[in-house]
């Protein structure tokens, strides 16, 4: 296993990509200069994650893993016991759909949708050794078991690609902006090619499953087209297809459904404007 400073440093370069300690704070991540300048998605979901008191000791790892969520759930023992509890706590009843035999508990870490849109990869650590893991692979779509980590298993670095001429991304929707948990995240990251089109493109939606949610036909539908206003309101709504709320977070399922595009058009939207 890695030392125990290694899992608190950020190192690297934007020619070969950085490598990211679990240990590291969220308010380190945050403030780190060139990451700000070439995954600046990163740092804003990182610097968007509840309070500054609780960002200067949370960690990426931590956020990453953490745990998901749900109106019926995020409750004291006494308000739990008093509806008879839930599937992932102590019941046997999803009580946001009673019919379905899963719990739709919700993701809503704010660095994960990036750092699957980043393409990064996770170092997990046990005593049988170590293996490399695309981000996207941590995540399987159950509210009570949504991690893919094995339970000897514990993350000691995040790998970044290299930046390579990719801008990117990260929209929060919340009722506070304070310090609330996503109603919706909302992650893009673009490459585009000399002559203005996209070349590649990916999208990822937070808040609206047990994980990270890619809305892979919508950013093909991005690749080889230059971002007009027709091909923006074309992809926008392509993704929010890919999200289908339940009664499980803050405000109505109805707003969550139709804001999520506007955020979608909102976010590649402000990459042309850098472009």
């Amino acid at each position: 296993m890695r030392n125990i400073t290694a899992l608190k440093t950020i190192t690297g370069s934007p020619e070969q990509g950085f490598r990211i300690g679990a240990g590291v704070t969220l308010t380190t991540l945050s403030e780190h200069p060139a990451l700000r300048h070439y995954y600046p998605a990163l740092t804003t979901a990182a610097g968007s994650v509840s309070t500054p008191q609780l960002r200067n000791v949370g960690t990426i790892g931590g956020n990453l893993f953490l745990d998901t969520r749900c109106n019926y759930y995020d409750q004291t023992e006494f308000w739990r016991q008093s509806i008879g509890y839930c599937m992932k706590k102590d019941g046997d009843i999803c009580l946001v759909a009673p019919g379905s035999p899963r719990c739709w508990a919700i993701s809503s870490a704010d660095t994960a949708p990036v750092l699957v849109s980043l393409n990064a990869l996770a170092r997990l650590v046990s005593t049988h050794g170590e293996r490399l893991v695309p981000v996207r692979n941590l995540f399987r779509d159950d509210g009570i078991r949504p991690y893919t980590k094995e339970p000897d298993e514990i993350l000691s670095e995040l790998i970044l690609p290299a930046a390579a001429g990719w801008r990117s991304v990260y929209l929060k929707l919340r009722r506070r902006n304070s310090f609330d948990f996503p109603i919706l995240g909302v992650a893009v990251a673009l490459r585009f090619a000399d002559d203005g089109t996209v070349a590649d493109a990916r999208i990822t939606l937070g808040a609206v499953a047990s994980h990270p949610v890619e809305a892979t036909e919508a950013a093909d539908k991005l690749i080889g087209q230059k971002l007009t206003p027709e091909i923006l309101d074309a992809v926008s709504t392509l993704a929010a297809k890919r999200a289908k709320p339940l009664d499980n977070a803050d405000l109505t399922i109805n707003y969550r459904k139709q804001v999520t595009p506007v955020y979608v058009r909102r976010a590649i939207a402000s990459l042309m404007e850098l472009h």
